[in-house]
């Protein structure tokens, strides 16, 4: 619990700023080891509550060489070989998401909110430079925040909901949103993997959609983009390469230490509104001259040389590499849902697996909410969750979605997501065993007849 962990690390570390400092052996070793031992380690196979993988060692160890070469990626004579090595890099990932295009670009970002904020600002310029009105934003009820709070930033009205059914986006609802808009501006956001189910939007039928109103599409991929190194699962994704741009990050399904996302756009030419001069980074007799322009890559002036890890990754295991550690994750997922469906205390949400992402719950859950009413079933997976957490014997996250078998009422999952690349369904097992005997312990219940959840 937060009490715990705040007393045992500030007993290994605190405090951090003293007159008299203790030497960089002792400060190095005290800090890095509280932050180990307070540490929700994403490589246990328990830790499964987010988007937040274990990074690789050829990740982690390429990252300590930019940390310590620590070029800054906003010009060139900063960063003359990363600069490279970043158009590289950029250039393969978006020929990944548009391999028929002629013009691929990519901008290495922060991560998917920046992403999302970049493509929402490059379309509020392009609707601006035709003279065609305020930006209107469209996505689905399931789209992550920062669709909304880059609407906000960037001064636009706040983005229309549109209706969702079992977690996607529904074309109807859309075809209705976008009706009667007498083709205004407009940016529909998709999402290719939601933040608490792993689903994917019908982006076909939504890219016709939006193309029959005059409405750009964009995809947040920032889960599901990875899904593309596998030949196997890149088909999931169909009807990606009709975006204007994909967000996309390698620090989810990618195994990239913090942060490591991208923006690939189809067009090179959809960046230059980034364009920007100041003399003392890109003077113009120095791009003239030759010298690349790095200012318009990124909204930040200062970067790190993220691109470096992602470099490293990328050459060491190729697409054929990252293709298998992702259908790892994919295919664990669907294994674990399988332990649900066969552990007698615990319901699964009825219907698919979402990329890596299974949703279930303790069965005495259910049982607390036909005899107290639901409040009550979610708090008894709400408190089991925080119990394991605070126990410190795992991290499960939650999420709020509909039960189908409950008449579609919304109720609370335990959420796994799946992003170790060599763990098993088989390691999880004894996690599945900790929730039902912690249910079980807190509501004096028999265990629950075996329940076996459905399928679409």
């Amino acid at each position: 619990g937060p009490e715990a962990v705040a007393e045992r690390t500030r007993a290994l570390c605190a405090p951090v700023l003293p007159r008299r400092g203790v030497g960089a052996a002792e400060a190095l070793y005290d800090v890095v080891r509280a932050a180990a031992q307070g540490a929700a380690d994403p490589a246990d196979s328990h830790c499964v509550a987010h988007l937040h993988c274990p990074p690789l060692a050829v990740a982690a160890a390429a990252d300590l060489a930019a940390s310590a070469l620590n070029p800054s990626m906003d010009s060139w004579d900063q960063a003359p070989a990363a600069a490279v090595i970043e158009e590289d890099v950029a250039e393969a990932l978006a020929r990944l998401v548009y391999p028929a295009a002629p013009r691929p670009d990519a901008l290495i970002t922060s991560g998917g909110t920046e992403s999302n904020l970049v493509a929402l600002l490059l379309a509020r310029e392009r609707a601006a430079e035709a003279g065609a009105g305020t930006l209107r934003v469209y996505c689905g009820t399931t789209a992550h925040h920062s669709v909304q709070r880059a609407a906000w930033l960037l001064g636009l009205p706040a983005p229309v909901a549109v209706e969702c059914r079992d977690g996607r986006m529904l074309p109807a609802a859309l075809e209705r949103a976008l009706a009667g808009t007498g083709r205004a501006p407009a940016l529909v956001v998709a999402t290719a993997g939601t933040t608490d189910e792993g689903l994917i939007d019908p982006l076909p039928e939504l890219a016709r959609v939006a193309a029959r109103h005059g409405a750009e599409l964009h995809v947040d991929a920032a889960y599901g983009g990875p899904l593309l190194f596998s030949d196997r699962l890149a088909p999931l994704l169909d009807g990606v390469e009709q975006a204007v741009s994909v967000t996309f990050d390698l620090h989810k399904l990618g195994w990239q230490p913090v942060a490591a996302g991208l923006l690939a756009v189809a067009d090179a030419a959809r960046v230059r509104a980034l364009s920007l001069r100041a003399d003392y980074l890109n003077a113009d007799d120095d791009t003239e001259a030759g010298l690349p322009d790095l200012l318009g890559r990124s909204l930040r002036t200062s970067r790190r040389p993220d691109v470096l890890k992602i470099a490293a990754t990328l050459r060491g295991l190729g697409r054929e590499g990252m293709g298998r550690l992702v259908e790892h994750c994919v295919d664990t997922a669907q294994a674990l849902g399988r332990a649900v469906d066969a552990e007698p205390g615990l319901r699964r949400r009825p219907g698919g697996i979402g990329i890596s992402t299974v949703l279930f719950r303790p069965s005495a859950a259910d049982r607390l909410a036909e005899e107290q009413g639901e409040a009550a079933g979610d708090a008894l997976v709400a408190e089991v969750r925080r119990r394991l957490l605070a126990d410190g014997l795992a991290v499960l996250g939650r999420a709020r979605a509909a039960d189908p078998d409950a008449g579609g009422r919304k109720r609370l999952w335990l959420k796994a997501t799946l992003l170790h690349p060599r763990a098993s369904a088989g390691e999880l097992t004894g996690l599945l065993k900790l929730v039902t005997e912690l249910a079980r312990d807190r509501t004096g219940a028999p265990p629950a007849p075996h329940r076996t959840a459905r399928t679409p």
